[in-house]
């Protein structure tokens, strides 16, 4: 990789899953997802707590509300305190679902990803989005590209968790890559055209999961199966493993 690409930095989107995560038992478990806005309160004076800022999203208020009730639940977790209104009115919508909660939550940040992608050098440049029991992050990497596999492996060890690079490329452009449309199995090829063509992979996403599930007439742990295999085909000389 040139210097020139790697002062550029490099922009990166990360499927992933680590265990001890109360984000990621909640969705796994129940519908609608969490958005995770990055904003951490650093433990000071020996305490082992932080806060952090938090969206709950859902296609209806119970979806939202039984999934609160996971996350007020989880031996993981401590204060969740619920805020009456958006903190400003006017930003624009981030959450994929009709339904929206805002919360703060005390929590161990040590079994939270967010703290260790930013000591590796990967900074958040949207809110992490954790649905069915998996956690997307859109990061930039300031670094040249050849050091970004061996941070990733570094977390991977020390977090004991699977991350895959589902999308990589240069700041301000998009790095070159080959489409395997060839590699697809006729089920992946159907459902990754639908969820390209519903609006899955924009931001925010204008369609969720549980949508385009029933519109196939399957379950959404066999829809995320079926888009993975798409993705890390589709994807994979572009960095995906």
């Amino acid at each position: 990789m040139s210097d020139e690409s790697a002062g550029a930095g490099t922009r990166l989107r990360l499927d992933l899953w680590h265990p001890n995560c109360w984000a990621i038992q909640a969705t796994e478990r129940n519908s609608g997802g969490v958005l995770a806005h990055a904003v951490y309160d650093a433990p000071t004076m020996g305490d082992d707590e932080s806060n952090g800022l938090f969206t709950a999203y859902g296609e209806t208020e119970a979806e939202v509300e039984a999934l609160l009730d996971a996350i007020e639940a989880s031996p993981l977790t401590e204060t969740v305190q619920e805020l009456q209104a958006q903190f400003d009115t006017r930003r624009p919508r981030i959450a994929p679902d009709a339904v929206t909660r805002e919360f703060f939550l005390e929590h161990d940040p040590t079994e939270m990803i967010c703290p260790l992608l930013l000591e590796h050098g990967f900074v958040h440049a949207e809110p992490g989005r954790i649905e069915g029991g998996r956690e997307e992050w859109h990061v930039r990497y300031a670094g040249g590209r050849a050091e970004i596999e061996a941070a990733l492996d570094d977390i991977r060890e020390q977090a004991g968790a699977e991350i895959a690079v589902e999308s990589i490329g240069s700041v301000g452009g998009t790095a070159p890559r080959r489409r395997r449309d060839d590699a697809l199995t006729q089920k992946q090829r159907e459902v990754y055209e639908t969820a390209r063509k519903h609006g899955y992979y924009e931001w925010p996403r204008e369609t969720s999961t549980r949508e385009l599930a029933a519109e196939f007439d399957i379950s959404k742990t066999t829809l995320l199966e079926h888009l993975r295999k798409a993705e890390s085909k589709l994807l994979g000389d572009g960095g995906a493993r």
